[in-house]
Order: structure tokens, then C-alpha cells, then sequence
């Protein structure tokens, strides 16, 4: 607020009164900007050779076929297949005789072939078949090999690394995967759950990645303003704890229930992008029964892979939010705008969201020390470390964590 006051001539005019404005308009507001260092993950950018250290899903086991399949992860265009003798492979989209796109490449017993002049590579980039050349490329073809990154299967889905090759980890392996109950068989699902929309979200990974940190969005956004979209339970506001580990940060969720029982919920983001969040409809009590992954696909969309303990075949699909009863493909526009979720929410923000103009509360203590561990392993890159969560040791254990919905004094 500002005052301004009359010239001086007329400052004994009669009856004048100083006239007030509020300055306090969007008029000559800074041009919003991005965290560009945790946000921008191409080949070069501090997060993109961050993210390159680790593995991370990039389809089902079942997309690798003997059909070339498009894939964009980390801002590369890549060709995933399977040849005729079962190995996955991942390559670079243009061939690397003239350019040709090797999505309408033939997949063969050796490799995938080139649909211009009939290279052929293996699953390792090695040029095996040049047969426009002498002796079908005998004495060249070993001059040329296709980019190509490694590629491994488990737990229903194929894993990628697109890191230094003398800098590749172990794939990890996780404990609340490797045990199962009686009964109990894993199911991978490619739905993105926990993203509240479509399987392909249009918006940088991190504003997903950072919703897995805010336990106060649950009771409003989930509850107070778009009605119960999980357990009626989810929408009392909770006593929140916060805790830093190594790999990420650890959230518990404490609500009281009228007959003296306390209701944990644990849950949280882990290195490099995991969504460690137990099923939001309270569906049973115990250890976390699946964990998902978020796999920025550019600086500007992400997709989410999940795997985990189902008694019966797409009970993982089951687990997809509903809003009004409805999926979110079922609602119409103005159900999206009354009964908005994680989908309305983070992609409303932008592509990538303004960072510079957020203006930070305590409820957002998660967020912070969300940043601040991205920001640690930025560091200990530039410092030539490894980032946390990396283990070159084939017979590490299984990760652990303790996350799970927990009813106390039953």
C-alpha cells in the first residue's frame, strides 16, 4: 500500500484527502522460473546424470516383443524388442548406417534389422549383417555399432540403465517384493497408479515426485474439497512426523480414531523415484503391499510403473483412484473441475511448475527435505561420489522399508 500525497501547490487546497492504492497487483511481477537443476533430466543436465546412475523401469516384461515398441525415457527415443531368442533389447530409434528408424525394423534370431539397407544389430548395438556390403559386411560391420543401453528383467518388467558403463549398479531388489504371503503373486501394472489420471502425465516428474512428500494434501484435496475419494479415515487432518534417512524421507501419518486405537501410516519418497505409499483405502493392515516408480519420460510428462503382492490377477488396476465413483477417463470436464485429484492438481501447475513463486509453509517441511536429499546427490556427483541407493554388490540383501498401515491398541 502506498500513499500518494498532492503537489505542493495544492497541498492546502480545501478538503483534499491523500489518496491510497494498493501495490499489491500482479503488475510488474518477475517472469516466473524453474528449478532447472532438480527438474531437467536430458543427457548432460545435473539430474539427467543423476537419474543415469540408477536403474529404472521403462516397460512390462511383456512390451518386449519381436515387435519394435517406441520408448522416451529420460528425454531419449529408444526401440525396446525381444529377439527370436528371448533376449530384451534397448537401442537407440535412428540406425546408425543412414538414419532409418529401427521401429520399422524386422526382429530376427540375431537381432533387429535395419528396414533401409538390412543392417542388422544384436541386442549389444554389434553390427552383425551388412548385405549390401562384400561378404555381407565381414570386414566392416565390426567398425559399427548401434547405441544400445542394458537391459534386464524383473519382477514383471524390463529395467533399464543409461549410465557409465564402469559406473553400473546392481538392480535392486526389494524385500516387500521378495516376501510374499500364502496366496500372495506379484502383478507389475503400467496404469501410472497414484497419479490420478492417464498413463502418460503431462508435467515434469517432480511435481508428482514431491506429492509422494505432502501428507497434508490427503485430508483436503482427497477429502475436504472433492469428497472421499479414499477411506473416510484419510480425511482427518494428522499429526505428521518427518524423517531423513540415507536413500529418502520417511512420513508418519498419526490419526486417532474415536475408540482410542491410533491408525500409523508410513509412507514416503525413496531414491532415485520411488513412491513407497501404502493403498490409501486402508484395504488391510500391515507392511507396504506394492511400490511404484516414477520414470520421467522428459523434462515435460512422466509415467508411473508399480509392482506388488496381489491375492488375484489386476487387483493392482483395482487400486486406480476413483473420483465421483468414476475412473479418471470416465469423468466428464465439469466432474474434472468439481472433484479434482492428484491429476487436476499437479498438471494445473504447468509443464513445469514455477518454482520462483512459491512461497513455502511448515506443512511443506517434506518438500524441503525432499530437495535437499536430490540436492545432496547432485553434490556428491560434482564431488565424484556415488549417489545414495547405488550398491555394486550382486549379493547385497534386498532394500527394505518400513512403510505399511498400522492400527495400534487393537
Amino acid at each position: 500500500m502506498s500513499t500518494v500525497l498532492p503537489p505542493s501547490s495544492s497541498s492546502s487546497a480545501s478538503g483534499w484527502q491523500p489518496v491510497a492504492f494498493d501495490t499489491g497487483t500482479a503488475y510488474g511481477r518477475k517472469p516466473p522460473s524453474h528449478k532447472a537443476e532438480l527438474t531437467e533430466v536430458g543427457a548432460g543436465t545435473p539430474m539427467g546424470e543423476l537419474l543415469r546412475r540408477y536403474w529404472h523401469p521403462i516397460g512390462l516384461a511383456a512390451d518386449a516383443t519381436d515387435t519394435p515398441r517406441q520408448v522416451r525415457v529420460l528425454g531419449e527415443d529408444l526401440i525396446l524388442f525381444r529377439d527370436k531368442g528371448g533376449r530384451p533389447g534397448l537401442v537407440h530409434w535412428r540406425c546408425a548406417h543412414r538414419g532409418a528408424s529401427l521401429y520399422y525394423g524386422r526382429v530376427e534370431e540375431g537381432g533387429i534389422r535395419c528396414c533401409y539397407h538390412g543392417w542388422m544389430f544384436d541386442v549389444q548395438g554389434h553390427c552383425v549383417d551388412q548385405p549390401c556390403e562384400p561378404e555381407n559386411g565381414a570386414r566392416t560391420r565390426g567398425r559399427v555399432r548401434q547405441p544400445w543401453y542394458p537391459v534386464e528383467e524383473r519382477y514383471g518388467l524390463v529395467w533399464a540403465y543409461l549410465g557409465p558403463a564402469e559406473k553400473k549398479p546392481v538392480l535392486p531388489r526389494y524385500d516387500c517384493l521378495e516376501v510374499l504371503d500364502e496366496g500372495e503373486t506379484l502383478e507389475a501394472d503400467d496404469n501410472s497408479i497414484g497419479g490420478g489420471g492417464p498413463r502418460i502425465i503431462p508435467c515434469n516428474w517432480l511435481q508428482h515426485y514431491e506429492n509422494v512428500a505432502d501428507p497434508f494434501h490427503v485430508p483436503v484435496l482427497h477429502g475436504s474439497f472433492s469428497g472421499t475419494q479414499f477411506v473416510a479415515l484419510m480425511g482427518q487432518m494428522p499429526e505428521v512426523n518427518f524423517e531423513s534417512t540415507e536413500t529418502g524421507v520417511m512420513i508418519t501419518s498419526i490419526r486417532r480414531l474415536e475408540d482410542g486405537r491410533v491408525f500409523r501410516r508410513v509412507a514416503g519418497p525413496v531414491l532415485p523415484t520411488l513412491r513407497v505409499v501404502p493403498n490409501p483405502r486402508v484395504a488391510a493392515y500391515g507392511r507396504v503391499e506394492s511400490i511404484g516408480w516414477v520414470l520421467p519420460i522428459d523434462d515435460h510428462s512422466f509415467r508411473i510403473y508399480t509392482v506388488g503382492r496381489v491375492k488375484q490377477p489386476g487387483d493392482l488396476a483395482r487400486v486406480r483412484s476413483r473420483l465421483n465413483g468414476k475412473l479418471w477417463e470416465e469423468l466428464s470436464e465439469e466432474e474434472h473441475r468439481r472433484f479434482p485429484g492428484d491429476y487436476e492438481a499437479q498438471v494445473s501447475q504447468g509443464a513445469i511448475t514455477a518454482h520462483s513463486e512459491e512461497h513455502l509453509a511448515s506443512s511443506d517441511r517434506g518438500i524441503v527435505m525432499l530437495r535437499r536429499l536430490l540436492q545432496r546427490q547432485l553434490d556428491a556427483l560434482r564431488e565424484g561420489r556415488d549417489p545414495a541407493g547405488v550398491s555394486f554388490d550382486a549379493d547385497a540383501p534386498p532394500v527394505r522399508f518400513e512403510a505399511g498401515n498400522f492400527l495400534q491398541g487393537e
